[in-house]
C-alpha cells in the first residue's frame, strides 16, 4: 500500500494541476481536488483499490460552468488585477457547484437512490465519455498553441472553439507547441509499453513524473518564460484556504448542472470501483459509495477545490502497483499535502502546455472507445444508435444538453423495445427440452399443426396491437377473417341444407379442422386470476409452465385422439395410476411420441 501510494500521489499532483487547466482555475486548485475528497472516501467509502480525485469528464463539466457564468475578459484588459479578479470568481463558482454536486450525491446515498445509475447503460456512458474525451482535446489546443481562445459554453461550442483555434493559428507560440507535440509522443510511446509489458515490469513506468521534472528542469534553466514567452504555471499558492461557504446566487443558477455533475461522477466512479470489486472478489456498496463522494465533493467545494470522482488511469497505477486497501489513498494524499505545503514551488516554471498534454495522455483509453461501436452493432443495434446519439449530442451540444438529450433518447428506445418488441417463431432443437428461433438452427423438429410464437416483452395497451400482427404473420392466416367467411359460408350452408340442395362435401371438412387451441407457457397464471382474467373460454387449463410441458401436452392429446388404446390408457390413470408410471407416459421426449402406440400396445402406457 505505501509503495502503491506513492506513485498514486505522484500521478495525482500532475492530474491535479492538468485538469485545473480544464476547469478553467488556477493549476494549485487542483491539489486541493486530490486531497479532500481522498480522506473522505477512506473513511466514507467501500472501495478498497479506486483512486479518487479529479477526473477530466467532470473538470470539463465544471469548467462549462464556470465559462458560463464568468467569462473571459473581452474588453482585452488583462492586467494582473483583473487577471486575478477573474480567477477568484472562476474559483468560487467551481466550489459551489461542487459543493452543491456533493449535497446531490449525499441526498441520493441517504435515501438509497444508489439503483439511478441503471438508465445510464453502458453504452451511454461510453459515447458520453469518448465525447468528453474530444471536448477535453480541443479545450486544450489553446494552450498547446497558446492562443487567447475565450470558452464556448453553449450549444456547438466545439465548433465555435475550433473556429477561434484556427482562425488565430499564425499567432502560435512555436516552443509551446513543440514541446507540447514531444511530451505528447513521449507519454503515448511510454503508456502503450506499459499497457504491453504490464505482466513483465514489476511497476508501470511513471512517464508522467519524469516528463514533468525534465520539463521544469529544462524550462528553468533555459528560461523559457522570458526567451520564448511560453506560459507557464506560475507560483503555487503554499498552504490551504480557510473553509467557505457556498455562494447561494451562483447554486440557483447551477442546479441542472450540480446534478448532472452529480450523476456522472457517482456512475464513472462506480463502474470502475465494479471492474475491481468483481475482479478482487469483494463487495461494494452503491449507496455507501453516493454518501462517500457527496462529503468528499462537499468538504472539497468548501475548501475550494472542484468535483472528484475517479480516473481508471490513475485507480490502475494504484491497484497495479500492489494497493490492497485505502491506506494507499491515504499515502496518496500525503504526497499531494507536501507538495501543497512545502515544494509547489519547484513547478512555477513547468509550462502549461506540459500540463495540457499530460491531459491529453490521459484521453487514450476513452478515445479507444470507438471501437465499441462495431462491437455493439453486432451485439445490440440499439445500444449502437444509443452509442452514437449519445456522442453526436453531447460533442455538438455540450456535455450538459448532450447528457439530458442522451438519457432522453435512451428512454425513448426502452419504450420502443417495449412497443415493438422481438417476436419469433420456436422450434425444438436437437431433439430436447430446448426451444430456440427456427431460423437459427438447421436440426430442429416441429411438430405437425404447432406453432411456438415468443414474444420478448410483456404484452400492454401500447404494444398489443403489434403483438396480434405478428401473431396472426407467424401463424399464417387472420381467424377473424377466418371466422368471417366461415359465419358467411355457415348461413349459406343453413339456406342450401334447408332446400336440401347441399350433401357433406371437403368444404365442410375444412370448417371443423378450422377449431385452434390456444396454451400460454410462463408464470403468470397467480396475476391473471387475481385480474379476473378467466371465463367460459379462457381457462387456466390453457396455461403451462414451460414451452416442452404444452408441446408434450399437445402431442398426447394427438395420440389419445387418434388411439382407442390411449384413451382408454387415459381413462385409467385418471382413476390412479401409480405416479411412476404416470410420469413415464407423461414426459417423453418429442422422438419417444411416434412410438407411444406400441407403448401402449406392449402395456407401458
Amino acid at each position: 500500500d505505501i509503495v502503491s501510494g506513492i506513485n498514486t500521489g505522484l500521478v495525482a499532483v500532475l492530474q491535479g494541476l492538468a485538469f485545473a487547466l480544464l476547469v478553467n482555475v488556477p493549476p494549485s486548485y487542483g491539489l486541493y481536488s486530490a486531497f479532500f475528497p481522498v480522506l473522505v472516501y477512506f473513511i466514507f467509502g467501500t472501495s478498497r483499490h479506486i483512486s479518487v480525485g479529479p477526473f477530466p469528464v467532470l473538470s470539463l463539466m465544471v469548467g462549462g460552468v464556470v465559462t458560463r457564468l464568468v467569462p473571459d475578459n473581452s474588453t482585452g484588459n488583462s492586467n494582473s488585477t483583473n487577471t486575478s479578479a477573474i480567477d477568484n470568481e472562476r474559483v468560487m463558482v467551481a466550489a459551489s457547484v461542487t459543493f452543491l454536486s456533493g449535497v446531490i450525491q449525499l441526498l441520493l446515498g441517504i435515501f438509497q437512490f444508489g439503483f439511478i445509475v441503471i438508465y445510464l447503460s453502458q453504452s451511454l456512458i461510453s459515447g458520453f465519455t469518448t465525447a468528453a474525451a474530444v471536448h477535453v482535446l480541443v479545450s486544450q489546443l489553446k494552450f498547446m498553441f497558446q492562443l487567447p481562445v475565450p470558452g464556448f459554453n453553449k450549444p456547438f461550442g466545439i465548433i465555435y472553439t475550433l473556429e477561434s483555434v484556427f482562425s488565430q493559428i499564425t499567432n502560435t507560440n512555436i516552443a509551446d507547441l513543440v514541446t507540447s507535440l514531444i511530451v505528447l509522443l513521449i507519454v503515448f510511446v511510454v503508456k502503450e509499453i506499459n499497457d504491453r509489458y504490464k505482466e513483465k515490469l514489476p511497476t508501470p513506468i511513471p512517464i508522467e513524473l519524469l516528463v514533468t521534472v525534465l520539463a521544469a528542469l529544462i524550462s528553468y534553466f533555459v528560461n523559457f518564460e522570458e526567451k520564448f514567452k511560453v506560459a507557464v504555471v506560475g507560483k503555487l499558492e503554499e498552504g490551504f484556504h480557510a473553509p467557505v461557504a457556498p455562494d447561494a446566487g451562483i447554486l440557483q443558477k447551477c442546479i441542472g448542472d450540480g446534478f448532472s455533475i452529480a450523476i456522472v461522477g457517482f456512475a464513472v466512479a462506480f463502474s470502475v470501483a465494479k471492474v475491481y470489486s468483481i475482479k478482487h472478489d469483494y463487495p461494494i456498496d452503491g449507496n455507501q459509495d453516493l454518501i462517500a463522494f457527496g462529503l468528499g465533493n462537499i468538504v472539497g467545494g468548501s475548501f475550494k477545490g472542484f468535483a472528484s470522482s475517479t480516473a481508471l488511469s490513475r485507480s490502475g497505477v494504484q491497484e497495479s502497483t500492489g494497493g490492497k486497501t485505502q491506506i494507499a489513498g491515504i499515502i496518496s494524499s500525503i504526497i499531494v499535502l507536501i507538495v501543497i505545503l512545502a515544494i509547489g514551488f519547484l513547478l512555477a516554471p513547468l509550462q502549461k502546455s506540459v500540463l495540457a498534454s499530460l491531459a491529453l495522455g490521459n484521453l487514450k483509453g476513452m478515445l479507444m472507445q470507438f471501437r465499441e461501436v462495431r462491437i455493439l452493432w453486432r451485439k445490440d443495434k440499439y445500444d449502437c444508435v444509443i452509442w452514437v446519439v449519445t456522442f453526436i449530442a453531447a460533442v455538438l451540444l455540450g456535455l450538459d444538453i448532450g447528457l439530458a438529450t442522451a438519457v432522453a433518447f435512451q428512454l425513448l428506445t426502452v419504450v420502443i423495445r417495449s412497443q415493438f418488441p422481438s417476436c419469433t417463431v420456436l422450434a425444438n432443437v436437437g431433439r430436447s427440452n430446448i426451444y430456440r428461433n427456427r431460423k437459427d438452427y438447421t436440426d430442429i423438429y416441429e411438430p405437425e399443426g404447432v406453432k411456438i410464437f415468443k414474444c420478448s416483452s410483456p404484452i400492454f395497451f401500447a404494444n398489443v396491437e403489434f403483438f396480434r400482427e405478428k401473431l396472426i404473420t407467424a401463424v399464417g392466416f387472420n381467424p377473424l377473417r377466418v371466422l368471417r367467411k366461415r359465419n358467411k359460408a355457415l348461413r349459406k350452408i343453413r339456406k342450401m341444407l334447408k332446400k336440401g340442395e347441399l350433401q357433406v362435401t371437403p368444404i365442410l371438412k375444412e370448417f371443423v379442422r378450422l377449431d385452434i387451441d390456444i396454451y400460454i407457457t410462463g408464470g403468470l397464471l397467480d396475476k391473471l386470476e387475481r385480474s379476473a382474467f378467466f371465463d367460459e373460454e379462457i381457462k387456466p387449463s390453457m396455461f403451462f409452465l414451460t414451452i416442452h410441458d404444452a408441446v408434450l401436452h399437445i402431442l398426447l392429446k394427438k395420440d389419445i385422439a387418434s388411439s382407442p388404446k390411449l384413451k382408454l390408457a387415459e381413462v385409467i390413470l385418471q382413476n390412479g395410476l401409480r405416479s411412476r408410471e404416470c410420469t413415464v407416459r407423461l414426459w417423453p421426449c418429442p422422438p419417444a411420441v411416434e412410438n407411444a402406440d406400441q407403448k401402449a400396445a406392449h402395456g407401458n402406457g
